[in-house]
């Protein structure tokens, strides 16, 4: 009895999430691969997506240095109003003790969202240019999947949300331009990570 020929490995696609393993069928444009297992989209061509993203990428990165600079929020209060910038919450504790906490803070609502967005940028550039991929871009593209986890603008919204709903019976308080541009670059983080297809990606990087 012959044993069976081994698949070869370029022609499996294993989900991120659950490691169900499957053979490997490209979808149309427009359609998805999910896993059948948990339900993880696994591929997801579109045309001119590549375009798309750099677009969006560029967009949240503008948005990212806007919302550190504008004021965020003012406060009025006993007749004395004050401005504060994300990055002055953020860092509001720096003076003290709690300089760890601060920093950790700027880095997960500002710097690493920003570093993902311009690592995205670095690498797709080229691939929608048909060009080689830059130096390094395999490992700047593993770098910027390895921080999604700790990209929290979202979660930060979602706080400034609850913290507003609890201060509003206590202060005015008045959303600045910071507040609406944090607000669109978290919609648009949400859309860059919906149309970026990480398996053409990766596809892309190992055809060099």
């Amino acid at each position: 009895m012959t044993s069976p020929q081994p698949i070869p490995l370029d022609t499996l696609i294993v989900c991120p999430h659950c490691d169900a393993a499957y053979q490997l069928q490209r979808p149309g444009v427009g359609e998805k691969a999910k896993c059948q297992r948990c339900g993880t989209v696994l591929i997801t061509p579109r045309r001119k997506a590549g375009l798309q993203i750099i677009a969006v990428s560029l967009a949240v990165a503008i948005l990212i240095v806007a919302a550190t600079v504008f004021p965020f929020l003012t406060i009025k209060a006993g007749g004395t109003a004050n401005s504060v910038s994300i990055l002055d919450a953020a860092l509001a504790f720096s003076d003290g003790p709690l300089i760890a906490l601060a920093l950790t803070t700027a880095a997960l609502i500002i710097f690493i969202p920003l570093t993902r967005v311009l690592l995205s940028i670095y690498v797709l550039v080229p691939i929608v240019l048909d060009r080689p991929p830059a130096r390094g871009a395999t490992q700047a593209f593993r770098l910027s999947e390895a921080l999604r986890p700790w990209s929290m603008a979202e979660i930060f919204a979602i706080g400034c949300a609850v913290a507003l709903t609890k201060i509003s019976d206590l202060a005015d308080v008045a959303f600045g331009p910071a507040f609406w541009m944090f607000a669109a670059l978290v919609v648009l983080v949400v859309v860059q990570d919906n149309f970026l297809c990480r398996w053409s990606v990766w596809t892309s990087l190992d055809k060099t």
